[in-house]
């Protein structure tokens, strides 16, 4: 008998003001004592509604409303709270998404672990410190960090306090859900390896929720992928490197590359998931389908055998299994050799902060570099190695301890007033996070509105006429102007964010870490959005990221930061190909590398 057993799952969000929305559709699997299952799929697809629901920890207006899931040989979909009580964390338990935001913030992580045992065991206070130091040990944290606040963690040891938590009393099935979106490579792998020893030597079982294709299959035996609610493909992670059946799963794969091979070809998948509040005729994946054929637009295909694999699709037996590449499709980019204008220098520049439990932190230690016009600058490094400091002194937000940051002839820094405002008019961010960048009361129109007005003094029918154009150059049609931040993709809302950035005409765009948060499949999609922009516009970019695919993809120049100082630069290809530091073989190395990965292990 399987330690969890999911049987015709749906679930469904209901609204006063529309449709009901179907986020999940009839799932069915497996998970086995002591096995790793991975679900991937893009955000929206119904993951996390589908992890959540099998915790039974669905909030309104989410609803179970059909089929059953058995844990152990009980069916929970029918236990009230008091039942279910005794299975929450002794049983099952979950590590949440976003490490930021997963712990309480007002409570240390000492009274945080004090939370999980008082409620569930009878151990004494004495008993509990010492639990807790050793939960925090396993995870490779000092126990002196129990006294510390969230705030006062690095993202990656929250994520490792978060994952001690869920463990805390010995569960048979741990829920991870997106455990690694936001972290750095190094912290990325860290957490994984972590997790991959103590399944070992504990025995629980994991599913591990993800868009992270390399993530799910580097660390999974066993892959569900997910699309609109449905599963559509369900293989061991070796079989479906070897050969995915499903045209979702082989677009997810084209998404994939190593930032070492000697040519790198990366395709995206066109379109967006279709609205689940509505009703659907046929397979919800044929209008981005690259091998759709009639039958698919009037028949739902079945979850069926094919080969070693379920899929769902129609055409799957028939077709050959090499890898299928879709419409739109790019590879690095040459620029022309001719000598490119330095618009904004950074000459020895150095920043230390002071806080109260570490003392003086050096941030960034003499960093000296220039960007160019048509010129991509990537900022490669972990989580604290001094990317975004160098961003925010460029953009004028903090003042260098020495060194300078120049555009032009002028120095940043003395910059008062009315020239600071035509600085910054010059040089704009896009930010990270497009899910918290945009005002989610405010509509497209409304968001591009304002930086037409504040910089180019604008009237209302030009700058709709100039919005109108942005939105034509990020790829959005017109009626976007009039939708929310809600209403969009999360692929949809970086183009807005990248739109308003190119709004007051800049010359200058610093982009912080721009695909993080997005898809693996939107994450292309961007960088060659991004590409054109420079090329077109004649843009110097900073590109700050730790993503090496995409620096290998977009930039021209590589400066690789440790603790804030460059040990390593050059031209992209010759830093990530043939690189010297050490600490830039150490980002490399624990990049997820599915295709790598020993058929063997991948199957064991």
């Amino acid at each position: 008998m399987s330690l969890l057993s999911v049987a015709d799952l749906s679930v469904t969000y209901d609204t006063k003001r529309r449709a009901p929305t179907h986020a999940v559709r009839g799932v069915s699997f497996d998970i086995e004592a002591g096995e790793c299952v991975g679900l991937l799929g893009e955000s929206g697809c119904g993951k996390s509604t589908l992890g959540t629901a099998l915790l039974r920890l669905l909030d309104k207006p989410a609803r179970i409303t059909g089929g059953s899931v058995t844990f152990d040989g009980q069916d929970i979909t029918s236990l009230d709270e008091a039942s279910l009580r005794p299975l929450r964390w002794r049983q099952l338990s979950t590590v949440f998404q976003s490490s930021m935001n997963s712990l309480n913030p007002v409570l240390t992580v000492e009274a945080q672990f004090r939370d999980v045992f008082t409620t569930h065991t009878d151990l004494s206070s004495v008993e509990i410190r010492a639990r807790s130091e050793e939960l925090l040990e396993m995870v490779l944290i000092d126990p002196s960090f129990l006294r510390f606040y969230p705030h006062e963690l690095s993202g990656g040891m929250k994520q490792r306090v978060a994952l001690a938590l869920a463990l805390a009393l010995d569960p048979k099935l741990v829920v991870l859900d997106e455990p690694t979106t936001g972290l750095d490579v190094v912290v990325q792998r860290s957490i994984l390896d972590s997790v991959r020893t103590l399944q070992r030597e504990k025995g629980f079982a994991v599913l591990l929720i993800s868009h992270d294709l390399g993530t799910v299959l580097e660390v999974a035996d066993r892959v569900l992928v997910m699309y609109a609610g449905e599963l559509v493909e369900e293989q061991d992670s070796a079989g479906m490197l070897r050969a995915a059946q499903h045209p979702y799963t082989r677009g997810l794969l084209g998404s994939y590359a190593d930032p070492r091979d000697e040519e790198v070809d990366v395709t995206y998948i066109p379109g967006r998931p279709p609205d689940l509040s509505l009703v659907h005729e046929g397979c919800l994946f044929a209008d981005r389908c690259p091998e759709v054929i009639d039958r698919c637009r009037t028949e739902a295909p079945p979850l069926d055998l094919v080969g070693m694999a379920r899929v769902a699709c129609h055409v799957a037996a028939a077709r050959p299994s090499s890898r299928v590449d879709l419409d739109s499709h790019f590879a690095p980019h040459e620029r022309p050799g001719e000598a490119v204008e330095d618009v904004l220098t950074v000459e020895g520049v150095r920043k230390t902060y002071t806080t109260r439990r570490r003392g003086s932190v050096a941030a960034v230690s003499d960093v000296s570099f220039a960007l160019r016009r048509g010129h991509v600058t990537a900022l490669v490094g972990q989580s604290g190695s001094g990317k975004s400091t160098i961003a925010k002194l460029i953009t004028g937000v903090e003042k260098p301890d020495e060194g300078s940051v120049r555009f032009g002839s002028l120095e940043v820094h003395s910059l008062r007033g009315r020239a600071l405002r035509a600085y910054r008019r010059h040089v704009q961010l896009v930010f990270q996070d497009p899910f918290s960048a945009l005002n989610p009361v405010k509509t497209v129109w409304q968001a591009l509105s304002r930086p037409l007005r504040n910089h180019l003094g604008l009237s209302t029918e030009d700058a709709r006429a100039r919005a109108a154009s942005l939105l034509s150059t990020v790829g959005l049609p017109v009626d976007f102007m009039e939708r929310y931040p809600h209403q969009m993709s999360g692929g949809q809302r970086q183009r807005v964010v990248v739109a308003r950035s190119l709004a007051p005409e800049p010359t200058v765009l610093v982009a912080d870490e721009p695909i993080s948060m997005l898809d693996v499949s939107i994450r292309a999609e961007i960088v060659e959005l991004l590409d054109e922009l420079v090329r077109k516009r004649n843009l110097a970019m900073l590109y700050i990221t730790h993503d090496l695919l995409s620096a290998r993809l977009l930039a021209d120049e590589v400066l690789v930061l440790q603790s804030g100082s460059v040990v390593e630069r050059g031209e992209a290809l010759s830093v990530i190909r043939a690189s010297e530091a050490d600490y830039t073989k150490l980002l490399l190395d624990s990049l997820p590398n599915p295709f790598a990965k020993p058929a063997e292990d991948a199957a064991s």
